[in-house]
């Protein structure tokens, strides 16, 4: 275990090498949307498989004026081949008829009968979608750890599959602890507050596919936190928030220990999250997050998730920063790299005045955080800063 204080990144990193992505599974891919594909995936057909119609119009055989001698639609070609000064009826995404090498959009003809003529000659090969302009079977389309969406599951289905392969979702176990949390936060005494942090992480997490059980908060006695993660051996990730820290009654410590997990990890080099535990039991990744729930929040952004994706077999699990202006001031930076809370408006980013890491109400208000390095000056407004976009659930 590291004596010092890690930078962010070298903690990213330290925790990241403990897991590996999980076991590959195929699924239906209406079911894939969420998950990371595990494996490159390639063209099983070709798009478009023959040349098609990219207008309404006539497929038409050289110059005019032509002679009509059927119809092409979607589902049902014309079967036959055009001569010079021939075409056929065709619709939008319609095979194009052997011999035809121009469309004439419906717009610029005349029809009388079955003769068609336009005030101008089709320029040779427009409005044509050439087969397999798009991808051709056998091309590579998506890599291994891509992110499935809508738009990924449209082009997977279009490249002729109807499962893919993925990795096993997650099993993630989240608690917190403290005995000041009361469960129900409307029967909450004067000396209770609310537990809000396991409910703010199960959400977080429950943005990525995983299978998730909350369980309910923790004494500060070791015998019940032990207890706790015993019960929980099995999950590939569990969480436990709160008694992170040095004091007498911040026992995730040696809960940890008494479990036989390896701790890896102990303070990281930020603000707020500076006691973050990071540590190993069997396969199992355990992360020990602060109790404060901005903290705690900043740390499950960083590495919470990050560790989820890791294990879904995202090609990039880390959070990717996006350089903003600011719309006021910045304060300077302390001895500590600090993320603080903001909110982008219409003339860019705002940060918080509230830092205090129990402020849940600012937080709640904020939509990104500000990546602020140590010891740096003020900011002027309009300077561009790193800042990390936050949505329902977690990074954008």
């Amino acid at each position: 275990m590291s004596a010092s204080m890690l930078t962010v990144e070298e903690a990213q990193a330290r925790m990241l090498a403990l897991i590996a992505p999980l076991p590959v599974e195929g699924v239906p891919v209406e079911q894939a949307v969420g998950r990371y594909l595990a494996e490159t995936l390639l063209a099983a057909r070709t798009q478009p498989p023959a040349d098609l119609s990219a207008m309404d119009g006539y497929a038409v055989a050289g110059p005019g004026p032509w002679h009509k001698i059927g119809e092409s639609r979607c589902g049902e070609p014309f079967t036959g081949a055009l001569t010079a000064c021939q075409c056929v009826r065709i619709s939008t995404g319609a095979i194009l008829p052997e011999g035809a090498d121009r469309i004439l959009i419906q717009e610029d003809v005349v029809v009388e009968g079955d003769r068609v003529t336009a005030a101008e000659e089709p320029v040779l090969g427009q409005h044509i979608r050439r087969k397999g302009f798009e991808f051709a079977a056998g091309d590579t389309l998506l890599p291994s750890g891509t992110l499935m969406g809508p738009a990924q599951l449209a082009l997977v289905r279009s490249a002729g599959h109807s499962a893919v392969p993925v990795r096993r979702v997650p099993t993630v176990a989240i608690f917190d602890s403290g005995d000041e949390l009361a469960s129900d936060p409307a029967a909450c005494a004067v000396h209770q507050i609310p537990a809000s942090n396991g409910a703010m992480l199960g959400a977080m997490a429950a943005a990525l596919p995983c299978k998730l059980t909350l369980g309910a908060p923790l004494p500060d006695r070791l015998d019940a936190i032990v207890a706790a993660l015993e019960a929980q051996s099995d999950a590939d990730l569990l969480v436990l928030t709160g008694g992170a820290s040095v004091g007498d009654h911040d026992l995730a410590r040696p809960a940890l220990l008494a479990v036989g997990a390896e701790l890896d990890f102990w303070k990281v080099a930020m603000r707020p999250g500076k006691p973050l535990m990071v540590a190993r039991r069997g396969r199992q990744l355990v992360l020990g997050l602060p109790g404060n729930p901005v903290s705690a929040y900043v740390t499950a952004v960083l590495f919470m998730l990050p560790a989820l994706r890791h294990l879904l077999g995202a090609a990039d699990c880390l959070p990717q920063p996006i350089m903003l202006p600011l719309a006021v001031e910045c304060p300077e930076g302390g001895a500590r790299r600090e993320f603080l809370r903001g909110f982008l408006g219409p003339d860019g980013v705002i940060p918080a005045h509230q830092r205090d890491s129990s402020a849940l109400l600012t937080l709640a208000r904020s939509n990104l955080l500000i990546d602020r390095p140590t010891q740096t000056d003020v900011t002027k407004a309009g300077t561009s800063v790193p800042c990390y976009l936050l949505e329902t659930g977690g990074i954008a």
